[in-house]
């Protein structure tokens, strides 16, 4: 199944951003063009309101004139206030031409009634001119005041008549009258659609440069990034990773980590050249063995002695450790293995293993001690633990010093067991202690057969300690040795 084709990083931001500037564009025109004379006119009725509203908390107040003009002077607003009966109580004319100081006294009564049946509130707008076209107010026999009228365009715009009903303290009633003009905006409109027009123009360039930069900024070090990618897949582990995006943290770690894997893949690529040869190598030695002692026992006469049939069956004894270590590792890694944990005796366990090496220490001359003072018992995996002591052992033979001695030492701490395996031997540099738990990691990087043990020990052990979450490491110093220990739960203890 062939990937679908997708558009790059680069032209995605690119075309985002050009989206996001012409959403911006749009709204910008819809609301100063579109919408600009509701807003305004709404906005006119708010502020008419909310001065209706402080007039009536301070119709009882010996300041309410004072008020009243701060209000129409800040609002560009006339108002007047009469009583019950439709007497002037107040007057502030600040509007040249204002409607509500020209009304004939018929009609603020229907005004009046038309509050009152509004439930204290009462709107009009209307025209001016309609409103001043008509000649002879007074004595025309129309009642009807000026209904609300659509507002022609140009003029002398619209007007905005506003009553309240309003009560004092002693619960007398006051019908409150402001009028407001509401200019024509043609003009403004005008005025903004040519400055929009500019502005759309200047923004589109912007947002055109602006996209372009931001998205090769972002783009070009994710490309850096994915092309050293590639170069890694093909196995190139020298590929670089470092890129000039340090401004963006997430692209910094991605190059970091993606560095580190790098480095990571290349140790893992050298252990793994190092594995098959070090592997070839024991499996070689043990063959080539076994093949010639077999031919010469076949081709001499008197070469089929017991002495040559011992030397084929310990390197067939070799190859088959060899093969069981690898089969076990994986086993391990895999999770594959099952772990029978059980209580048991470590110190008895490794008394035992002792024992075993008897015929090494009579044989060579090595000298193994064993200081506990406690017998100690653990939840473990009896023959799990017993291979990780051999191949401690094994380790501490092979590399112990000239005076071939090994100690091993067990200690209670709280309650925990602490077990140490001490050579004599070189010791390990601090740069190479955190890969001898690799598998076939040479210190000297010349791989050398072993006494004992296949070259893959520790890497089993390593793999054991895990199983068990003990903890476990080396202390080793150049010229002094190397101590290898770990811990465990201690479940019982017994002085000896």
């Amino acid at each position: 199944m062939k990937p679908e084709k997708s558009m790059s990083l680069k032209w995605n931001v690119f075309f985002q951003f050009i989206v996001f500037a012409a959403v911006v564009l749009v709204c910008l025109w819809i609301f100063q063009i579109v919408f600009l004379d509701s807003f305004y006119k709404q906005i006119k009725i708010h502020e008419i309101r909310k001065a209706s509203e402080t007039i009536e908390h301070n119709i009882d107040s010996e300041q309410l004139s004072e008020l009243a003009v701060s209000i129409a002077r800040e609002g560009n607003m006339c108002m007047a206030v009469y009583d019950a009966s439709l007497n002037e109580v107040m007057s502030i004319d600040i509007l040249p031409d204002c409607v509500i100081h020209k009304l004939p006294d018929y009609v603020i009564g229907e005004i009046y009634e038309k509050t009152g049946a509004g439930g204290g509130e009462h709107m009009e707008i209307f025209s001016r001119e309609a409103f001043f076209d008509r000649s002879d107010m007074e004595d025309d026999d129309d009642d009807d005041f000026p209904q609300v009228i659509p507002r022609r365009e140009g003029g002398m715009g619209a007007s905005l008549i506003y009553a309240r009903i309003v009560k004092d303290g002693s619960g007398g009633e006051y019908l409150v009258l402001l009028n407001s003009t509401i200019s024509p905006v043609n003009a403004t409109v005008n005025t903004l659609r040519t400055q929009l027009l500019i502005i759309t123009a200047i923004m589109i360039l912007l947002a055109f440069v602006l996209a372009l930069i931001i998205s090769k900024r972002i783009a070009k070090p994710i490309v850096k990034i994915n092309e050293s990618a590639k170069q890694l897949a093909q196995g190139d582990y020298d590929a670089d990773f470092s890129v000039n995006g340090g401004e963006y943290r997430e692209i910094t770690e991605l190059s970091n980590t993606l560095d580190h894997a790098s480095r990571e893949l290349s140790k893992v690529e050298s252990l793994r050249r190092e594995l098959i040869a070090n592997v070839s190598h024991d499996l070689r030695t043990p063959l080539t063995l076994i093949t010639g002692y077999g031919e010469m026992m076949r081709d001499i006469p008197g070469e089929n002695t017991a002495e040559n049939i011992q030397i084929i069956i310990d390197e067939a004894s070799h190859l088959t450790e060899l093969v069981n270590d690898v089969l076990d590792i994986s086993r391990l890694q895999s999770g594959e293995q099952v772990f029978n944990i059980e209580r048991f005796s470590l110190t008895e366990m490794i008394e035992e293993i002792l024992t075993r090496y008897n015929r090494l220490v009579s044989r060579d001359g090595y000298t193994i001690d064993f200081e506990r003072s406690e017998n100690v018992f653990i939840d473990a995996d009896e023959t799990r633990m017993a291979q990780v002591i051999y191949n401690l052992m094994n380790n501490a033979v092979n590399y112990t010093g000239e005076d071939r001695r090994v100690r091993i030492s067990q200690k209670v701490r709280g309650d925990r067991v602490r077990v140490e395996v001490t050579d004599t031997g070189a010791g390990i540099a601090e740069k190479d202690l955190p890969y001898i738990w690799d598998r076939y990691y040479k210190v000297d990087k010349t791989h050398k057969r072993g006494h004992i043990g296949t070259g893959l020990g520790l890497s089993i052990v390593k793999h054991i300690f895990e199983q068990h979450k003990a903890r476990y490491g080396v202390e080793s110093e150049l010229g002094k040795g190397s101590t290898f220990w770990f811990e465990l739960e201690a479940k019982g203890i017994k002085k000896i």
